[in-house]
């Protein structure tokens, strides 16, 4: 059996090619085949809207604390889509998150005293085998993922107000490990904010024009050889314009410049599970299970093996988003957040990832956690109630679901 990535050409329709763009363009999107375009249009929205609403929106402080919010979505979300890959769910990834972070907290505080070199990987393989006891329940045990980590919900929720309970602080830990801290509060300078966009741009737009070279020495249908181009001055574009958002001065009192640490961690884990789910076998056979699972198992593949891989990959996703987490609130307290799952889903699923598995890239949860930040950013400025945040955020996240459903019932009818 040949197994194809999702990102397979013979996935999906053929691209834009020389002979009609925009032909091309239009039959994709009849197909349901559009891709995150409904998605960006949906962003594309929102920046204007609240823009005209209030035009600090636009403004590079608030930009920065946009993408800041953003990160812990966006982390989480890339924790759901490995299980959501599988067609299978973690409810728990909000709560096992904010655990290990908890566990970082307490280990780096003045009454255990550990190094943070020691303390934080400890806390994501804390998170991480969390992970794995749930794909070994519902892989050795049968039992639906839906059920497990509710289990592990409640039963988590129980054991973090324990832990920061039993610390005799009160109910909250506040960070004091410098490094903990910065994860969020500590920035590159200006200096090292051009390197890494730049790299990263020249990166990815090496990456792009090689696939294109290599698509048209293969005699395969490729995209026009000047929308490569305008894709490649775009992102450079792009580049240029979040330097010089996080190289503006945002200080109110002392001078304030340069990209948070939580951006270029985001990137971190953005690639490496990019690079898993799109260059590696374990990330074919996770699409191809989520796809007919059946099948796979037919063709010989340890089917079980890589499930239990998605659910450890959760984990360890999670668990530096947890990280992230208490770095932004600088500590935790026994009020754990309930809603921060259903979050972490939605970024999944409003970025584009399929709820029914075999379909979805750790892209979509970086689109989806800048929505889902962008409106709770954009409302507070506008002073907004938080029962108008719930509403318009749940309204996104049908809508998304929606468009979901409708593009599998086109793609299914042709």
């Amino acid at each position: 059996m040949t197994v194809h990535r999702e990102d397979d050409p013979t996935l999906h329709a053929a691209p834009l090619n020389e002979s009609g763009g925009a032909k091309s363009l239009l039959k994709l999107l009849r197909r349901g085949d559009s891709g995150m375009v409904p998605i960006l249009i949906g962003l594309l929205i929102l920046v204007v809207y609240f823009q005209i609403r209030d035009s600090a929106f636009l403004s590079s402080g608030n930009l920065v604390n946009l993408f800041v919010q953003a990160t812990i979505f966006i982390l989480l979300g890339m924790a759901e889509i490995w299980v959501l890959l599988l067609g299978e769910i973690d409810l728990s990834i909000g709560i096992t998150s904010v655990l290990g972070g908890a566990i970082a907290v307490i280990l780096t505080d003045q009454q255990f005293h550990w190094s943070w070199f020691l303390a934080l990987p400890f806390s994501v393989i804390s998170v991480t085998a969390i992970g794995a006891l749930y794909g070994i329940i519902v892989v050795r045990l049968k039992v639906p993922s839906f059920i497990v980590t509710l289990a592990g919900f409640l039963s988590f929720q129980g054991v973090l107000i324990y832990l920061v309970d039993s610390q005799g602080t009160g109910g909250t830990i506040t960070v004091h490990e410098k490094v903990l801290y910065d994860l969020v509060y500590g920035e590159l300078t200006t200096l090292w904010t051009w390197i890494f966009v730049v790299a990263g741009v020249a990166f990815m737009s090496y990456r792009m024009i090689k696939v294109d070279m290599n698509r048209r020495s293969s005699g395969l249908v490729t995209d026009p050889l000047a929308f490569v181009i305008a894709k490649v001055v775009v992102l450079a574009a792009a580049g240029i314009t979040i330097v010089l958002v996080f190289n503006a001065n945002r200080g109110t009192f002392v001078p304030l410049r340069g990209m948070p640490f939580a951006i270029p961690v985001d990137l971190a884990v953005l690639s490496f599970g990019t690079f898993i789910l799109t260059r590696t076998r374990p990330g074919r056979y996770i699409y191809a299970i989520g796809g007919n699972s059946e099948a796979v198992r037919r063709a010989g593949v340890p089917v079980d093996r890589y499930r239990l891989l998605a659910f450890c990959l959760t984990g360890l996703t999670g668990g530096i988003g947890g990280l992230l987490y208490v770095s932004n609130l600088n500590g935790v307290n026994d009020g754990p957040p309930s809603t921060l799952t259903l979050y972490a889903i939605a970024a999944a699923v409003i970025g584009g990832t399929s709820l029914f598995g075999g379909r979805g890239k750790m892209i979509n949860a970086v689109v989806g956690g800048i929505i889902i930040a962008a409106i709770y950013n954009g409302m507070a400025l506008l002073s907004m109630s938080a029962s108008a945040q719930y509403i318009i955020t749940g309204a996104v996240l049908l809508a998304a679901v929606t468009i979901d459903a409708l593009a599998r019932r086109r793609s299914a009818n042709n």
